[in-house]
């Protein structure tokens, strides 16, 4: 929608004369901080009257009577007053009001036609309080916002609105997880496939979030408990261009002759068992055609149960541990076998490079030849082993493949330590998956695709 220059030029007349008229009256003299923000007020109150008086116009013809859901009948009562809050504030209109049915409901068409709901925010202003709410703990950002919109509305206000959003989200994923388990619905799909990326990644990890006790034993011990939300995500990657490097990148560049950068991000999450959340890396995967890509990989830690949701729906799937996680582990070896900094130095020096070499079983019995003197060092042998196939370190960098999950661990940073874990959070299930799934929307860039309310 489009204003001309001499339409809006008009109305910004209005509101100078206005803002001059009630500064001369206040015989004050401000800065500009305020000027913004008196004339920003007067444009608020403005389209707060705006709103209500185009909402008034909008009310149909009165028709005597009108057929109720019941299958009964309601009469007209007259015009009746109702308030939303909108974007400008608590805005009034009138409308008609129906009722009299002997079922004992009232009805005005006016709402049903625009989703309006008496009381409540406006879906304009529902989805700014959302953004504040995946950014910022309720309190905060309702702070936050009252600042940006001239108006206070409460910190339960801004949680409702967000966990609505999240709940949109679920309801979207559920849909995606019943298409993908319909034959039919999968053989439409391969027949109307599109553009199939050459090559997709996939991750996969879980990070602790607080919550609230959920069964009477936990309520009796007024103990919180920590779980695991599950987060996953979908992405391509890209070579950074030299010039574009940071220092870091570049001191990556030189060890690995390779540096990366993830693109056309999807998000997905949920506090659930591995079982029921494999459900949803088929679902979303459905979605980005992951099971039609030439070349799609994994890159995760060495979880068990990552893997194994990994072998059961992308049996296809070239799979690889991240390297970072992996030398941790032979950290770990390195400080239980090694009191002597130089010795530790040494060893970790040759085992690494033997596993970047993709020597995996080098590095097996390098850690072997430790267990005699320190047993201990035999719990994460199991670690190689179990996952030597997923080391081939060196087969993968020249095929070109990432090696590292920074990706993943970005995601759990973005979606669980800097929202669900922020201090002093401590959610029930329902709000720390609502408000996830909500966060893990707009950072997927799937916040406009959202389905209306449920």
């Amino acid at each position: 929608m489009e204003y001309t220059t001499e339409q809006i030029g008009k109305m910004g007349q209005q509101v100078v004369d206005l803002l001059t008229e009630t500064l001369q009256r206040e015989a004050e003299t401000v800065g500009i901080q305020e000027v913004e923000t008196q004339i920003r007020e007067i444009v608020r109150q403005i389209g707060a009257t705006a709103l209500g008086q185009y909402l008034s116009a909008q009310s149909s013809e009165i028709e005597p009577r009108l057929p109720c859901a019941c299958g009964g009948e309601m009469q007209y009562q007259r015009q009746r007053e109702a308030q939303i809050i909108s974007v400008f504030g608590p805005v009034k209109y009138q409308r008609s009001y129906y009722a009299g049915c002997s079922c004992g409901t009232g009805q005005a068409p006016l709402d049903q036609k625009l989703g309006l709901h008496p009381g409540s925010v406006s879906t304009g202003l529902a989805e700014l309080l959302a953004l504040g709410g995946i950014e910022l703990a309720f309190e905060q950002g309702r702070r936050w916002l009252e600042k940006y919109l001239l108006f206070s509305v409460s910190a339960n206000t801004v949680r409702r609105a967000t966990e609505d959003r999240g709940a949109r989200r679920a309801a979207q994923e559920a849909e995606w997880r019943k298409q993908s388990q319909t034959e039919s619905w999968l053989q439409e799909r391969q027949r109307q496939t599109g553009p199939v990326p050459q090559r997709l990644y996939g991750s996969i990890d879980a990070a602790k979030a607080r919550i609230e006790p959920r069964c009477p034993e936990e309520k009796a011990q007024r103990e919180e408990t920590f779980r695991d939300l599950k987060v996953g995500c979908w992405y391509e990657l890209e070579a950074v261009p030299p010039a574009q490097r940071s220092h870091r990148q570049r001191e990556k560049y030189d060890r690995e002759q390779q540096v990366f950068r993830a693109k056309n991000l999807r998000y997905y999450c949920d506090l659930e068992e591995a079982k029921q959340f494999g459900q949803l890396v088929w679902a979303t995967g459905c979605r980005v055609l992951a099971d039609f890509v030439p070349e799609l990989i994994f890159v995760c830690d060495g979880a068990v149960w990552i893997w194994n949701l990994v072998k059961q729906y992308y049996p296809q799937a070239i799979q690889i541990v991240d390297w970072y996680h992996a030398t941790t582990h032979l950290d770990k070896i390195a400080v239980m076998a090694f009191s002597d900094l130089a010795q530790r130095k040494d060893w970790l020096a040759k085992v690494k490079e033997c596993l970047w070499q993709g020597q995996v079983q080098d590095v097996i019995q390098a850690c072997q030849a430790l267990v005699l003197h320190h047993p201990n060092v035999g719990s994460e042998i199991a670690y190689f082993i179990n996952n030597e196939t997923r080391m081939d370190y060196a087969r993968f960098r020249a095929a070109g493949y990432a090696i590292g999950s920074g990706t993943i661990e970005s995601a759990c940073k973005q979606i669980v330590s800097q929202r669900l874990r922020m201090s002093g959070a401590q959610w029930t299930v329902d709000g720390a998956v609502y408000t996830a799934k909500a966060r893990a929307a707009w950072l997927s860039g799937e916040w406009d695709l959202l389905p209306l309310a449920v």
